[in-house]
């Protein structure tokens, strides 16, 4: 009776617990903000230190409001609106290795291996050097309609053979030796 109690309490607190990291973990999902306008993020998230400010975005040719979550810190996360009102959001982005990821688990330092595996067939990627460096084709795999856009970085110097706007023809073993990994994550909304 004794090992049945003591089975049941170590039980429960291992639920209690990961229930509680969950929740946590919660927070920091991507897609969790989608449905949120400026003033509910900052009612959700009161001590995120919000900036908030008008730019130029896709390649300097629209304008743009733009809020950022948590500014010079490892959870920072940039936000563009669809509306200078700040209800519906275009686009999230972050690029800094915080606790943000997206709901597949894809955060930054990611690697390319784990990626395919997330998508569940072999994803595609441009060059690197220009503005969309390193960008991620899901080739129809599960991530294809999710809105993710996912930009990699290599670890080791590529050589001139990677760089250029252009789909990147490599074997494994090139792949292997540029050790990718995630760099920016992008949500379109």
């Amino acid at each position: 009776m004794k090992k049945l109690i003591v089975l049941i309490s170590v039980l429960t607190l291992v639920a209690c617990g990961s229930s509680r990291n969950t929740a946590s973990d919660e927070k920091f999902v991507v897609e969790n903000l989608q449905k949120y306008s400026s003033e509910e993020l900052k009612n959700r998230y009161p001590n995120a230190n919000f900036r908030e400010d008008v730019g130029m975005f896709e390649e300097g040719t629209v304008e743009r409001a733009y809020t950022i979550l948590y500014p010079d810190t490892p959870n920072e996360l940039h936000i563009t609106w669809k509306d200078k009102s700040r209800t519906k959001i275009h686009d999230i982005r972050f690029d800094v290795d915080g606790q943000w990821k997206s709901s597949e688990g894809i955060a930054i330092g990611t690697t390319y291996d784990e990626l395919n595996k997330l998508n569940g067939k072999e994803i595609s990627f441009y060059g690197f050097g220009w503005d969309y460096s390193g960008a991620v084709m899901w080739n129809e795999g599960k991530l294809e309609d999710s809105g993710l856009r996912v930009f990699l970085a290599p670890q080791n110097d590529p050589g001139n053979k990677f760089y250029g706007d252009r789909l990147i023809e490599a074997s494994p073993e090139e792949i292997e030796a540029l050790d990718l990994r995630v760099e920016t994550i992008m949500l379109i909304n």
